[in-house]
């Protein structure tokens, strides 16, 4: 899935993502491991209240490089 990321219509970055799942447009959500968890831990709860499928990536790099950018990545969120 990671390699479908670059060309999946999608949101980056915390704020986005934790609207997209409050609205119900996320389909699946990317958290990186190594993002602080004071951050990331919001996208936690909202995904399980929401039953949005939430998957690991190792670390902000590897998630900002499957998203094309060139910055670590805590969160990213694929639309529906």
């Amino acid at each position: 899935m990671l390699s479908e990321l670059r060309t999946a219509h999608k949101v980056i970055g915390v704020k986005q993502s934790k609207k997209a799942i409050r609205d119900g447009k996320a389909e699946e959500v990317f958290v990186a491991l190594d993002a602080e968890k004071r951050v990331v831990g919001p996208v936690y709860e909202l995904c399980s209240e929401t039953d949005t499928k939430l998957t690991e990536i190792t670390t902000m790099t590897e998630l900002g490089d499957a998203v094309g950018i060139d910055v670590g990545a805590a969160v990213v969120a694929v639309l529906r």
